[in-house]
């Protein structure tokens, strides 16, 4: 306790506070599998990371057009030529080359229906970088974001942490497939102000995180119509718009700006990346998109706290050019998840388990409201945790996520082998069979099946697992 107290003294508020959100269950279902780790061979009945969304699925498309075309790498006999230039290289403008690549790539994942300006293109570091830029931009400490739930558990860090912001949920049910609506928006909008919070904007993620569904031409409109008649910001988090393996089609808000008139376009910004497009995290690639002069002077000096390495953008820029490959990738990707979907979809209907709708991203929005004894959010807490130490299984629950309704758990499902997801699939059956039998506990040995674990991913390779959680483990969850 004085440690604690003397590091306040010493400290930053924004350093000694806990408004990161690492106390989310989010996070904690991350500690859990850091502390006991799945490996086919080694940890066989470790924790499944299924509460990371990665795009894993097409890194062999990506291997083999790095081996095709070593020049676009400076670290290469073929490429070193241009080291001295990249290594040189740090206007925070970023390379033209990057930025017409990014910006080609945006239009090819809309369809060619719109046309992006690489000058209003901003960079940071990975999404996380690009969503604090813009509420820099946008507001002032105690200002508040609308954002409809349920909605990424980060957003707390990516848009509050720092900023001193405050986000209020937009409630959304499943009644509806947990649309958004006006009369959802209106009302959170009216609250705020009755306890005079500053409303400065609105951020939506289409497609959305966690629900995997792409957002209505026409609930768009509404939503533009809202943001313009209200006199605030509207923030489309759009960095899954390359996931879509489904219809609807994906409908961004560039394209609704060109159809509807008397707009303010002003108000209106996007936020990209290529982590989960291209399955590129680590390269650390996030992007503002605005429509407002004033924030894209603004953005671009800030950008110089979390540039893009040269070199990453001398690399991308040479493979998002190459129209050809992209064209492959980007179609392959997409059958890719629409297989491991309907795969993973599939095995949990033998066990009566539901999933809601879902088009897009890593991930789908799976149903367990039927095996909650307790139907309220502690009663979803149990059996998370019970998914978490018996199951051994990191599923994140829907109140990480602001649900308003207990019983909804998101899980990812692009970060594995198919050999794991059978192996997970075996786990969740056992246990669901388990409880309709009065079970009390599955036992472990059901797991350990006679599949043929050919495992190729890099994920198991000698020393390499996936990305680790730099939070410390949590008490909160009992992992062994």
């Amino acid at each position: 306790m004085g440690l604690e107290n003397n590091s306040q003294k010493l400290l930053s508020k924004i350093a000694t506070n806990n408004k990161h959100g690492e106390n989310s269950p989010y996070f904690d279902g991350w500690k859990a599998y850091e502390s006991n780790p799945f490996h086919p061979t080694k940890n066989p009945q470790g924790v499944i990371q299924m509460g990371l969304a990665e795009n894993q699925l097409c890194f062999d498309l990506i291997e083999e057009w790095i081996k095709n075309n070593p020049k676009a790498s400076i670290c290469t006999p073929e490429g070193v030529n241009q080291f001295r230039h990249i290594a040189n290289f740090q206007d925070y403008h970023g390379l033209p080359e990057f930025k017409n690549a990014v910006a080609n790539l945006m239009s090819k994942v809309r369809g060619g229906r719109v046309r992006f300006d690489p000058d209003r293109l901003l960079m940071s570091g990975g999404a996380t970088g690009a969503n604090e830029l813009i509420m820099f931009c946008l507001a002032d400490p105690g200002d508040a974001f609308l954002v409809p739930s349920p909605y990424y558990p980060a957003f707390v860090r990516d848009l509050c942490w720092r900023t001193g912001l405050q986000l209020i949920p937009v409630q959304c049910h499943s009644s509806n497939n947990f649309m958004i609506t006006r009369e959802a928006l209106e009302e959170a909008h009216k609250k705020a102000q009755d306890e005079n919070i500053n409303v400065k904007g609105l951020i939506i993620t289409n497609p959305s995180n966690p629900l995997g569904t792409t957002i209505e031409k026409e609930t768009l409109k509404s939503i533009v119509s809202f943001i313009n008649e209200n006199n605030i910001h509207l923030v489309c988090d759009e960095i899954y718009s390359g996931t879509v393996y489904d219809t609807p089609k994906f409908v961004s808000v560039s394209e609704i700006i060109q159809e509807m008139e008397d707009i303010k376009k002003d108000l209106i910004h996007i936020i990209y990346s290529l982590s989960k497009d291209m399955g590129l995290p680590g390269f650390r690639v996030g992007l503002v998109y605005s429509y407002n002069d004033e924030v894209v002077s603004c953005g671009r000096k800030m950008s110089s706290f979390g540039l893009v390495s040269s070199q990453t953008q001398y690399f991308l820029a040479t493979m998002l050019s190459d129209d050809k490959f992209m064209d492959k990738f980007l179609a392959e990707s997409s059958r890719r998840l629409r297989a491991r979907r309907e795969f993973f979809t599939k095995g949990l209907e033998k066990v009566n388990i539901t999933c809601l709708p879902s088009n897009a991203g890593l991930f789908f929005w799976m149903n367990l409201r039927s095996l909650l004894k307790e139907k309220t959010f502690e009663g979803e807490m149990k059996l998370w945790r019970l998914i978490i130490n018996e199951v051994k299984l990191n599923v994140s629950p829907g109140s990480a996520f602001e649900c308003s309704e207990p019983g909804w758990y998101r899980v990812c499902f692009a970060n594995m082998d198919e050999e794991t997801v059978e192996i997970a699939l075996m786990r969740i059956r056992a246990f669901v069979n388990g409880r309709e039998k009065g079970v009390k506990k599955v036992e472990m040995k059901r797991w350990k099946s006679n599949l043929r674990l050919s495992f190729s991913s890099r994920r198991f390779e000698e020393n390499v697992m996936s990305p680790h959680s730099p939070i410390p483990h949590s008490p909160l969850v009992r992992a062994t």
